[in-house]
């Protein structure tokens, strides 16, 4: 069922940024911290504080779960909850912006359209509880009711549309993708490339030092490892196993320095946020790189996409700037 809410959560997000978060739901004066506008745009529109706590009611919850009842006392979680709801606020004004500019590009949805885009995917999503109760509550714990999750299904739609015509212009050439191609063909390879690391972490680069010392004069980086190293791996004599060159989520400097290095050798000290590292290379696997016709529709397709993106993101910023958004923070929190 968390997978299921998941997907819920993900549609609610449409075009747009769907944030959960807390918030202080102990006031004195409910009606009135409801009321609180947090930001106004085109002139005399509005969002309220109530208006962005409905859309927090699961993530109350959650952020209860990991702080307690007293979390507004907690200075992370706190920073979270702006963080959050601030997320929020962009949301509902984007929604309302995008629903404006479909309006003045005469953007609709046809009878068919309309029903494919709300309530089949409601259908859908229906399928996945036991009953239309248990969906029903579902939703309201992200503080929504049916018929405003039908209008979020359907402004999506509308707003796909008017995406489709912001991009429709957008295309990517064969020279284009050739280039990326060639700047990048370690990534696509026939399969993976990677390199089997081993690795030492220790506080100070005093230490590291003297840890490339010991290995430098003939012990084995394993032993050194299980004899200095304050990593999880150090049992193990610092093995990391088989890492793949591309698409790694080790730190970046350190990866930057673990890829410069040939079968068995070993890197002097390397400092990321963790500390100071020594790093031993001890067998790269490369594998041949696919020809680019192979690759070339994928490669466009990519490129095609970050364009897109590209176009989506600078025109909501400018519709976002045409909208004059003024936030009052201090009636957010």
């Amino acid at each position: 069922m968390r997978s299921t809410k998941k997907l819920i959560a993900a549609l609610l997000l449409g075009m747009f940024t769907f944030s959960t978060a807390g918030c202080d739901m102990i006031e004195k004066n409910p009606e009135a911290i409801n009321a609180k506008v947090v930001a106004t745009y085109y002139g005399n529109k509005t969002i309220t504080r109530g208006e962005v706590d409905s859309k927090a009611k699961y993530a109350i919850e959650q952020l209860k779960s990991q702080y307690g009842d007293d979390y507004t006392k907690n200075e992370e979680a706190m920073a979270a909850l702006k963080k959050q709801k601030d997320a929020i606020v962009k949301s509902l004004i984007d929604q309302d912006i995008f629903l404006k500019k479909a309006k003045d590009e005469k953007i609709t949805l046809s009878k068919d359209e309309e029903k494919a885009a709300v309530d089949d995917t409601y259908n859908q999503y229906l399928k996945q509880f036991k009953s239309e109760s248990e969906f029903k509550s579902t939703l309201s714990k992200y503080g929504y009711t049916t018929a405003e999750f039908k209008k979020e299904l359907k402004t999506k739609a509308i707003a796909d549309k008017l995406v489709q015509k912001m991009t429709k212009g957008v295309t990517v050439s064969d020279a284009e993708a050739k280039k990326y191609y060639d700047a990048n063909k370690s990534s696509y390879t026939e399969q993976p490339n990677k390199i089997h690391l081993e690795h030492i972490l220790v506080k100070t680069e005093k230490e590291a030092k003297a840890a490339k010392a010991r290995i430098d004069k003939g012990e084995s980086f394993e032993s050194v490892a299980k004899a200095v190293s304050i990593d999880t791996t150090k049992d193990k004599g610092g093995d990391l196993g088989d890492v793949e060159m591309n698409n790694s989520n080790f730190d970046k400097t350190f990866m930057a320095a673990a890829l410069k290095l040939k079968d068995n050798e070993v890197s002097k000290p390397v400092h990321t946020q963790f500390g100071w590292h020594v790093i031993k290379c001890v067998k790269r696997t490369e594998y041949p790189i696919k020809d680019f016709d192979k690759v070339k529709d994928e490669i466009k397709q990519q490129l095609l996409s970050n364009k897109q993106k590209s176009v989506y993101e600078s025109t909501l910023k400018k519709w976002e700037n045409q909208a004059n958004i003024q936030k009052n923070e201090k009636n957010l929190m």
